[in-house]
């Protein structure tokens, strides 16, 4: 909005977000911005410095409780889609989580002055459907340059001495102009499972991924840097990881987006999830060990050399 003036300096602010709901609206000196729910612990925006939205979220996302909001960056937590027990993509994402003002110390190579953090903890109701006591925490940073950081630290705190088995995905929604004008450089050649096809193994042929229907993979052993480049906005996203071997690649298409109730019809084409995940071998913790995933996004112009997107300048580049 107009009205709102860029800070001087990185600025965290805690407000009320749609329908009530609290949130944290991050701010970075050059005019950058990120917006975490407190509900499901949840990134929600993220703008750069000429106020574009970067990440997609539905036009019909239901931003109430019990209702995971569709788009953005959903955490799946202790379960990815329905390979497990549990709802699918786990409970973490539907669950309130509160702003943690002195969390232990964070070994981190950030100068980020813009971030929060968060906490969750099993409620009564939660051990009731997986029985295992732990301490999930979550910053959120917006870098000096808009880069967007999550950085999640989850702890067996079982008092019992029982280990326990989860897997997790940051679940993040990329807006992109036209889906048919996008690829993604970094996962060629490399194995992956299809969930469109019973998970069956395959290894992935050509030079990059492009979209011209539905797509639901599991790619394995992933780099630790991924490239979606934007043709028509001259945009490369590049996702870097840690801690997060598989990366998964969806898009719903036309029949898919029509049978979800909180996800326009037409949207497919506006958006792509990329998605920093641990699936394929489920995170093992013993009591007191923690585990360490984290993720940062960033948003380049895409560099062209005589004509051509040139992804490995970007693949390449640290």
């Amino acid at each position: 909005m107009a009205s709102e003036k860029i800070p001087s300096a990185p600025s965290v602010e805690l407000c009320k977000g749609i329908n009530g709901l609290d949130k944290v609206v991050l701010r970075e000196t050059r005019g950058s911005s990120a917006e975490v729910y407190l509900y499901g612990g949840h990134v929600a925006s993220w703008k750069n410095e000429y106020g574009e939205e970067l990440l997609f979220v539905s036009s019909k996302a239901i931003f109430k409780p019990p209702k995971a909001i569709r788009g953005g960056i959903p955490l799946c937590f202790p379960q990815f889609s329905n390979m497990g027990p549990l709802e699918p993509h786990g409970f973490a994402r539907n669950r309130f989580w509160s702003v943690e003002s002195d969390p232990p110390p964070f070994p981190t190579n950030t100068s980020s002055k813009a971030f929060v953090d968060l906490i969750l903890k099993p409620s009564e109701e939660d051990l009731k459907v997986w029985n295992n006591s732990y301490e999930f925490r979550l910053r959120v940073a917006l870098g000096p340059g808009g880069d967007l950081m999550l950085t999640s630290r989850i702890r067996n705190t079982n008092p019992d001495g029982k280990p326990f088995s989860f897997t997790f995905a940051y679940h993040t929604y990329l807006s992109v102009s036209d889906i048919s004008e996008v690829r993604v450089e970094g996962l060629e050649t490399l194995d992956y499972l299809d969930n469109l096809q019973n998970r069956e193994r395959f290894t992935e042929q050509g030079d990059a991924i492009t979209f011209e229907s539905e797509v639901d993979k599991i790619y394995l052993s992933t780099p630790t840097k991924i490239a979606i480049l934007d043709h028509e906005r001259k945009r490369t996203f590049v996702i870097r990881k840690d801690g997060l071997p598989d990366a998964v690649v969806w898009n719903p298409w036309d029949k898919k987006a029509k049978a979800m109730a909180d996800f326009g019809d037409e949207e497919y084409k506006h958006m792509l999830c990329v998605e920093a995940a641990a699936v394929e071998k489920p995170i093992t913790l013993k009591p007191g060990e923690e585990w360490k995933g984290r993720q940062e996004i960033s948003a380049v112009p895409s560099s062209y050399c005589s004509g051509q997107l040139d992804p490995q300048k970007v693949l390449q580049a640290s």
